[in-house]
């Protein structure tokens, strides 16, 4: 399924009552409404959060392998919640650095030469391991509660609720530049790495590669040999809230789409990266959702910190996205000057996602 031509999507600054955001000022607002409209359809109530959230040291080795970079093992240890581990590479020196958490540790993406790269440019890269708060395949969150004593925390939100908790530990660390912190995740760890960084103000940077459905790419728009809602919560319903389930082969009738999503992350920055062979994670949708989030970037005077990037091949996490998240932290944390592409549209021809759009730049 394809959008129509002319088939409107929701309009992120049109307020339910109707009215146009006209200025940042009321953008606060409305980030409210969509949070209180779109999270719990789509990924149930995010858990609770801990009265405290502490950080115990396990272990700290030298890395010669990384040029003497340090790997220090802890605990998180959320108050009165199961505890998960931790694993902190940590550059030579003396900081504040900034930092990059994934909670992709399942899965290893960030191999040895992902390691040196961002150790060699001065961050600490903070990796835990998303099952262990939230089984996958599915099954009950570990150790987790809602404030709703009938609920049960969904898988997604049990995992961005985990990257929650891994900034709460880090806050208090007086080497980690605490206004330079990022998340990022790939595939379904994307999903989660861009939920946590819409749903906390903490995060400056938020980073998906390869999210799809239910991260950066739409439901309503799907390009050749992509997820469909239907197939996505036949075989992963449990990171979804059941209510979703009602809109499976009806996706035009959501009152949103994922640029809602993306937009709850304006003015912090914003990357998405994308591989053009990847057609099951609907690269042609992640680009429809970047268009039709835009508007609230413009609108914070933030366009500058939303990036789309696409390469070609496959559903991977590979050294080139790893560097192209890299440069974008480099100049959206640390104000370093990084020559950057002019974005080119990679699927011309491609309708806009909106009439509302046609009077705003893309």
């Amino acid at each position: 399924m394809v959008t129509a031509p002319g088939a409107d999507w929701p309009d992120p600054l049109r307020t339910l009552a109707g009215h146009r955001v006209a200025d940042a000022g009321q953008w606060p607002t409305r980030r409210l409404e969509i949070m209180e409209l779109m999270l719990p359809l789509i990924y149930g109530c995010l858990p609770d959060r801990p009265m405290a959230t502490r950080i115990a040291r396990l272990h700290s080795t030298v890395l010669r392998r990384l040029g003497g970079a340090r790997l220090l093992s802890c605990r998180i240890e959320p108050q009165a919640m199961a505890p998960f581990q931790l694993r902190l590479f940590i550059p030579e020196g003396s900081g504040p650095f900034p930092v990059i958490i994934s909670g992709d540790g399942c899965w290893h993406y960030a191999d040895h030469a992902a390691l040196g790269a961002m150790l060699a440019r001065g961050y600490v890269f903070a990796q835990f391991n998303r099952v262990e708060i939230a089984p996958d395949p599915g099954g009950p969150a570990t150790g987790v509660t809602l404030s709703q004593a009938s609920a049960q925390p969904r898988t997604l939100a049990a995992w961005a609720w985990a990257y929650h908790r891994v900034v709460d530990a880090l806050l208090p660390l007086d080497w980690i530049d605490t206004a330079s912190i990022a998340v990022v995740g790939h595939s379904r760890g994307g999903k989660a790495a861009l939920l946590a960084g819409a749903t906390d103000l903490r995060i400056a940077l938020t980073s998906a590669n390869n999210s799809g459905a239910g991260g950066a790419g739409s439901f309503r728009h799907q390009g050749p040999g992509s997820e469909t809602l239907t197939e996505l919560l036949r075989h992963f319903g449990y990171w979804f809230d059941p209510q979703l389930q009602a809109y499976a082969g009806q996706e035009h009738t959501l009152p949103f789409d994922q640029h809602f999503l993306k937009a709850l992350v304006a003015p912090r920055a914003l990357l998405t990266t994308e591989a053009l062979d990847d057609h099951w994670a609907n690269p042609q949708g992640a680009w429809q959702t970047h268009r039709a989030a835009r508007c609230v970037f413009e609108l914070l005077g933030a366009a500058h910190r939303q990036a789309i990037v696409f390469r070609g091949g496959g559903h991977d996490h590979l050294l080139a996205d790893w560097h192209c998240l890299l440069d974008f932290a480099d100049a959206a944390l640390r104000g370093i000057p990084v020559q950057r592409p002019p974005e080119v549209d990679p699927f011309p021809g491609l309708p806009l996602p909106a009439r509302w759009m046609t009077s705003r730049p893309g």
